[in-house]
């Protein structure tokens, strides 16, 4: 009796054992591969809004809050009819740093501050923070640069700072910048972009692509998207992979990267019809000065392929950069 009953209980924690080998194995399997979900960095950066501006707990909080201010109303400051000074064409910062830095996908700022000083290709130099916002004052906003020691430098660049006080440094998050799109297997079609545009970008931005003013008269409430008041042809937004991500991220206006309405195509080719009309030009000759590294949509030679002017503008890019990796 003893010794069934001694049997029995050894059975029972045979059994007990190659349970806890297979099923709590299975389970710490799962919970790895439930912890490696959890802490995939699925999600986009997003920055604060500027009502958390800390104005009564830090010493630069106001300087921050003009930072921001500068940001979101650049032409209330630096504009035609500015406050401060008259050197910019009339858009905002945030007309292209979309929610003043802060959105997904939207050129925002997440990654600035942790990523610079750094290295840059078209200068072939090393740049600091300054120099980008000064890069932006004279491309996008085709207007001339600020005093490193202005106030008004200072502020951009407390606000660039404190929004990415929380990243890394050295670490690009997710959602910095701009998404680049897949190329086309074919250049992209201004004409088509056309159609889309009269679609879906006339409505704010007008068929003639001028743009509207707000009720100040002193701002764009929708930027110009060619003409003498528009970027010029030397801003990054010109590079036609670059406006291409940027739209199919953000436009038409309040849509986000969970939510496009434009396909790639479609993006690609309004891209092409915007950057295919007139602008003001500024002087590129110093811009990558290593030919190798100029980008496969820069369209202004000389080059270090033998593509032409027309491919490099509107693509097939695929081709071109397929030539430059077998080169490398």
């Amino acid at each position: 009796m003893f010794k069934k009953a001694l049997i029995s209980i050894l059975i029972l924690l045979l059994v007990f054992n190659l349970y806890r080998m297979v099923f709590v194995k299975n389970d710490q399997h799962s919970n790895e591969l439930l912890n490696a979900s959890i802490n995939k960095d699925t999600s986009a950066w997003v920055g604060p809004s500027h009502y958390q501006i800390p104005l009564a707990t830090q010493k630069n909080g106001s300087l921050i809050q003009y930072g921001y201010e500068l940001i979101a109303h650049t032409a209330l400051y630096l504009g035609p009819k500015g406050t401060v000074q008259h050197s910019t064409n009339g858009m905002n910062c945030q007309n292209c740093h979309l929610e003043a830095g802060t959105k997904p996908w939207g050129l925002n700022y997440g990654s600035v501050f942790a990523t610079y000083p750094k290295f840059r290709e078209r200068s072939g130099s090393i740049e600091s923070i300054y120099k980008r916002v000064n890069d932006c004052m004279e491309r996008s906003l085709n207007g001339k640069a600020l005093d490193t020691n202005s106030k008004e430098m200072k502020a951009i660049y407390a606000y660039i700072q404190w929004l990415g006080s929380d990243v890394t440094k050295g670490k690009k998050v997710k959602g910095s910048g701009i998404e680049i799109l897949p190329y086309l297997k074919e250049a992209a079609n201004p004409t088509q972009g056309k159609i889309v545009y009269l679609q879906n970008c006339q409505k704010c931005h007008g068929a003639n692509g001028a743009g509207a003013m707000d009720t100040t008269g002193k701002m764009y409430l929708y930027p110009p998207l060619w003409g003498m008041h528009s970027y010029n042809d030397a801003a990054g937004i010109f590079q036609l992979s670059k406006l291409a991500g940027f739209i199919k991220n953000n436009m038409p206006n309040g849509i986000n990267y969970h939510t496009p309405t434009l396909s790639n195509q479609e993006a690609w080719d309004v891209a092409a019809y915007i950057n295919a009309q007139p602008r003001p030009s500024k002087d590129k000759s110093k811009d990558w000065p290593v030919l190798a590294t100029k980008p496969v949509d820069y369209p202004f030679g000389p080059y270090a392929d033998t593509f032409s002017s027309a491919q490099h503008q509107f693509g097939p890019f695929e081709p071109i950069a397929m030539a430059k990796k077998n080169k490398q």
